[in-house]
């Protein structure tokens, strides 16, 4: 790979990376800290992301358990995650909050899917764009005789082979999560 293009690898990673978080966020019927470690809290007046005031457990494929900190902001941490929209049974018992996940229906799978298909084009677009971009950089190159002809069409080659490999990489990374939220 030529070092023009390589430079660029860096921000086709971070696309997938952020990608990869994204779907992590989605609920596939198993319990993981991300679900919930940025929801926002109102705590000392200020609203502060959940993994910053308490720590997150998964002592069960289907449990939450969270553990503030300071145990005088339980109240705000439960409304915060009742407020969150995230379709959790939340209890609180002494300084422990739990979060169930209840079992996902076909149609909630159905609408997880729809979502994460949606990020994955989302994800796409960035990559897309992100070539678009490398390939203006490398026709201001050859109009200002930076580099040759054959360069230009070398270069591009690389560029599109890169984004296939990518938007592959994309692919299967949502296959896999798809396969993951459709298991019962």
């Amino acid at each position: 790979m030529s070092q023009f293009i390589e430079s660029f690898l860096e921000d086709y990673n971070k696309a997938i990376s952020h990608f990869r978080e994204e779907m992590d966020k989605l609920k596939a019927g198993r319990a993981h800290s991300s679900m919930i470690e940025d929801v926002f809290v109102e705590c000392y007046g200020v609203k502060t992301p959940l993994k910053q005031v308490a720590s997150i457990g998964v002592p069960e494929a289907s449990l939450l358990q969270i553990e503030p900190w300071d145990k005088s902001i339980i109240k705000e941490i439960e409304k915060a995650l009742s407020e969150a929209n995230l379709d959790l049974s939340i209890s609180v018992a002494g300084s422990t909050i739990r979060a169930r996940i209840p079992a996902l229906t076909e149609e909630k799978r159905k609408q997880i899917i729809k979502i994460l298909n949606e990020k994955k084009e989302d994800a796409k677009i960035i990559l897309r764009q992100l070539r678009e971009k490398i390939k203006k950089e490398i026709e201001r190159q050859e109009r200002d005789k930076e580099i040759s002809q054959d360069e230009k069409f070398s270069f591009i080659e690389e560029l599109d082979k890169l984004t296939r490999d990518k938007t592959q990489e994309i692919d299967d990374l949502a296959k896999v999560k798809e396969e993951d939220i459709m298991k019962i």
